[in-house]
């Protein structure tokens, strides 16, 4: 029966920040409300986050082509990680690590990244953090020319001891971290608004100087935005699977569809696809896929293949 539109989905997605008081050696701990100081009974006005956080522990890892799919479960919530080697993984002291079943995690990924609607939901997060048990917090933000997170509850004192990095690779000094993306570690503040702390590592998210026509990461691609506009209000379920339709989805990111009668050709540039009604096994270039559902023709003239299958022509 065709759905009118995307059930919600359980999503943990908390405002991050560091606590205005001495961390704690965990990442996700630390985490406090700040109270305004003139009047101790007046919150702060929430602050729109730039980045959600999700955590939990990594019950199972599988691997494909391209990628690594950690399932992640905090409680009654279950979430996958899709990590690639564009993530970046540290503990909670900034020591790059490698990410293993059992291990406790907070992911952090831009809040207006466009995700596919399916359960469990999806994430290819900015940065994964593994908790340990050493002293040590992180805070990913966006922080301003003062170097002041968003909600005003950490401000870095830069020092000589603090290492500074980017993911373009560039040399970085303090004065290249202002209004920028940063993943931040840290283990002590002090107890004031907002907390000042001298950090141990700085990571610098952004590209420090973007070229013309780059864009920057936390800012989202209309394509995929219209991909999943798409999905919310053309879709049906066919044993317990999201089927969306594939010409309008392809069309969208710039594929060309050819239609074979009994399904399509889909191509752009070096890739091609090759989608058969009723049949499980799809071509992808000269190799051999599996759907968990085979596509089908669920309106006339239009092919429904697997949601899952949009991720793999969104990489």
């Amino acid at each position: 029966m065709k759905m009118t539109k995307v059930v919600p989905f359980a999503m943990s997605a908390l405002l991050i920040g560091g606590a205005v008081v001495a961390p704690t050696a965990s990442a996700n701990e630390g985490e406090a409300v700040v109270t305004n100081a003139t009047d101790n009974n007046e919150q702060n006005p929430q602050v729109q986050p730039i980045f959600i956080k999700i955590a939990g522990t990594i019950e199972n890892v599988e691997k494909r082509e391209d990628s690594t799919y950690y399932t992640v479960k905090e409680e009654e919530n279950t979430n996958v990680f899709v990590v690639n080697d564009d993530t970046l993984v540290f503990d909670n002291t900034g020591k790059e690590v490698k990410l293993q079943k059992g291990d406790k995690v907070t992911a952090y990924t831009y809040a207006n990244k466009p995700m596919l609607m399916i359960y469990p939901p999806q994430y290819n997060p900015e940065v994964i953090i593994v908790e340990t048990k050493e002293m040590g917090t992180v805070e990913v933000d966006l922080f301003n020319k003062e170097l002041v997170n968003t909600d005003n509850t950490l401000k870095l004192n830069v020092g000589k001891e603090t290492e500074l990095l980017s993911l373009s690779g560039k040399k970085v000094k303090a004065e290249d971290l202002a209004e920028q993306h940063l993943l931040v570690f840290y283990t002590i503040a002090t107890m004031s608004i907002p907390a000042q702390t001298p950090p141990s590592k700085v990571v610098v998210l952004d590209t420090i100087a973007q070229e013309p026509g780059e864009v920057d990461p936390g800012e989202v691609d209309p394509s995929k935005a219209a991909v999943q506009e798409i999905i919310n209000k053309d879709f049906y379920e066919v044993e317990g699977t999201k089927m969306v339709p594939l010409r309008l989805i392809a069309e969208e990111l710039g594929f060309k569809v050819e239609s074979t009668g009994n399904g399509a050709i889909i191509s752009k540039g070096a890739l091609s696809y090759t989608i058969t009604r009723d049949q499980k096994e799809y071509g992808y270039n000269k190799a051999l896929r599996h759907f968990e559902v085979a596509p089908a023709l669920l309106e006339p003239t239009k092919t429904y293949v697997p949601v899952e299958f949009v991720e793999e022509l969104m990489k």
